[in-house]
Parts: C-alpha cells; sequence; structure tokens
C-alpha cells in the first residue's frame, strides 16, 4: 500500500509539472532571429538553454523573421496563436519600424493589438522595449521609446525597457553593421530578458 501511495504521489507530482509547462512564444525581428550568426548561438537558444538548466519544461517557439515589422508581427500574430496555444508571447518588434522612421503612432497601435490577441488567447505577454541612435533626432527617439512604457502601463504587462541595454552602442558587442548584436552579446541579451521573463513562467 505504501508502494502504491508512493507511486500516486510521484505521478501527481509529474501531471502537475506537465500542467505547469506551456509554449512560449517569441515574436521578434531579426535580433531574435539571430542575424548574422548561428541560430544555436543567438539569445532564443540560450533562453532554451537556461529553460532546461532550471528544470522548466517549457517548449520555445521563435516565430521571429529577420526584417519584420510590427505591421508584419500583427499580422502574423493570430495564426501562431492559433497554431501555437502559448503561456507566454515574447514581444520584440519595433526596432525596424523606427529606422524606417514609421510613426510612433502606427507602431502603438499594431503593438497594442497584438497585446490584445494574446492576452485574449489566454497568454501572459512580454513587451521588449526598443530605442533608437540618437542620430534620428530627439523629438522622433523619446516619441519612440516612448510607445513602450505606455503601453506597458496603459495594458498592465511587464516589459523590459531596453532589449539591448548594455549592448546597444557598444561596437566590441556589435556585428560589423552596427546594428545587429554579435556572438558575444547574446547572453546579455537573455540576462536583460530573463529576471522579467522567469515569473511568467
Amino acid at each position: 500500500m505504501r508502494v502504491w501511495f508512493l507511486s500516486a504521489g510521484l505521478a501527481l507530482i509529474c501531471m502537475a509539472q506537465n500542467a505547469a509547462a506551456g509554449t512560449v512564444l517569441i515574436v521578434g525581428d531579426s535580433i531574435s532571429a539571430a542575424f548574422g550568426l548561428d541560430t544555436r548561438q543567438g539569445w532564443v537558444s540560450l533562453l532554451e538553454q537556461r529553460l532546461k538548466h532550471e528544470g522548466f519544461t517549457d517548449t520555445v517557439v521563435n516565430a521571429s523573421i529577420s526584417g519584420d515589422t510590427s505591421a508584419g508581427g500583427q499580422a502574423r500574430l493570430p495564426a501562431l496563436l492559433v497554431e501555437h496555444k502559448p503561456a507566454v508571447v515574447i514581444l520584440e518588434l519595433g526596432g525596424n519600424d523606427g529606422l524606417r522612421g514609421l510613426l510612433p503612432t502606427q507602431l502603438q497601435q499594431n503593438l497594442a493589438s497584438m497585446i490584445d490577441n494574446a492576452k485574449a488567447s489566454g497568454a501572459k505577454v512580454l513587451l521588449l522595449g526598443m530605442q533608437l541612435p540618437p542620430n534620428y533626432g530627439v523629438r522622433y527617439t523619446e516619441a519612440f521609446a516612448k510607445v513602450y512604457s505606455d503601453l506597458a502601463d496603459e495594458k498592465k504587462i511587464p516589459w523590459v525597457p531596453f532589449f539591448l541595454q548594455g549592448v546597444g552602442g557598444n561596437p566590441e558587442l556589435m556585428q560589423a553593421d552596427g546594428i545587429h548584436p554579435a556572438v558575444v552579446a547574446q547572453g546579455k541579451l537573455l540576462e536583460n530578458v530573463w529576471p522579467t521573463l522567469k515569473p511568467l513562467l
């Protein structure tokens, strides 16, 4: 009888762990798609390794596409939500909107729509903020950065103020194009995300 209770207890623990496991869906652009690198070197791959190392059983789905904008992500998200049924959605978009000089108001509308759709599906949302180089002008760069803080406040979601904190603007951590993080920066990107992501798992 004692053995039976022990076996039943172990089975319940396993069931609880499986029930807690979910899918982390990352919808981003070239930074999360590991542009210029072997994808196994990117921060998303490092995230998968961190999850396993810390005993999480969550599955990571990287739906990031180089060159994608917030409009592209908005168009792709509904099908991704249906296909993967994620427990957590990480939004890493907007950099290409800014580099193209698109209106911050449109970026905000697109990201707001994505946040609403993800939350409506039952997923938790983590927003990764972006900032632009100062050569885009103070007025535009401030309006761009404010999009993320405003959305985090309005939608009551966790966010990382600047995903590239400690990386952007540092030539030693960037690839030759000065836009995409190098291999040595990928661990830093993960560390920028992990403290805010872990409580959502």
